[in-house]
């Protein structure tokens, strides 16, 4: 096993952060990795988009953070999608406020997960839209950082301060901290923005930006309505392909390439 935790992190919202986490996370579930996906993010979506009720889960990541319980008896064994699930939903709100009022609580996840990181290849975590507490402690809960990133002129800005954000982490609280790679969602080549947007990337972050890019589809739109991740609801689709080849990337970069430990933005 790989042990590792990764994080999907963008402070700017709509970029396609938890599409990506929940359909990453069912990717590598499908090609027989063992994975649990943590949804960090009060709004609760990557619960509801792995087919589970937010509101009606017994146990969720706020009494984890807020060490109530322990995170072996809050997890949800096996959804549908085939990976094991730590919910969320707006009692995290909570939890984020408690946080800020102690000291040193931006390692709680990571205390959390020591004991239960051992029973997974991976450890997917879905972040808030924003640098906040909660942000914080999935940073230095994880060994790495996805970046998910749509090809338009503001999320160029919103990377700049993220990679700053992640460099003061690595040098304060989390030095082991990698950046595994930016990938594009929502891509559309007919929008002559996004075609040059995405080759400022490569031109800049060469291999680091994944080979595989995540396109606009309305099969992958609707499949979180569903509750179901896009693997599940249309194998077929042009967006179910893409997390099919974004996770095999990911698996053989992974086993044949050093991480980049930090980006100059």
């Amino acid at each position: 096993m790989l042990n590792k935790i990764i994080a999907f992190a963008n402070q700017k919202g709509g970029v396609g952060k938890t599409t990506s986490s929940v359909n990453f996370a069912a990717a590598l579930s499908s090609i027989q990795q063992k994975v649990l996906l943590i949804d960090l993010d009060p709004q609760g979506n990557a619960t509801v988009g792995s087919g589970i009720d937010k509101d009606k889960a017994e146990a969720t990541v706020n009494e984890v953070l807020q060490e109530e319980i322990a995170v072996e008896k809050a997890i949800i064994r096996r959804t549908g999608a085939g990976y094991d699930l730590l919910a969320a939903n707006s009692d995290l709100t909570a939890a984020e406020v408690a946080l800020l009022r102690k000291p040193q609580q931006e390692s709680n996840l990571k205390k959390a997960l020591h004991s239960i990181r051992g029973n997974y290849d991976f450890i997917v975590i879905d972040c808030p839209p924003s640098l906040n507490m909660l942000t914080l402690n999935a940073l230095v809960a994880a060994d790495s950082v996805i970046i998910p990133l749509q090809c338009e002129f503001y999320a160029l800005e919103g990377l700049s301060a993220l990679m700053n954000t992640i460099e003061q982490v690595k040098r304060t609280l989390n030095p082991a901290l990698m950046i595994e790679g930016i990938v594009r969602t929502m891509y559309d080549p007919r929008n002559r923005l996004s075609t040059e947007i995405s080759a400022q990337l490569v031109a800049h972050f060469g291999t680091k930006v994944y080979q595989t890019v995540i396109p606009r589809n309305i099969r992958l739109a609707e499949a979180p309505s569903h509750g179901i991740p896009i693997l599940l609801y249309d194998k077929n689709s042009k967006g179910s392909e893409a997390y099919m080849g974004f996770a095999r990337e990911f698996l053989k970069q992974h086993k044949s390439m050093p991480l980049l430990e930090s980006f100059e933005a």
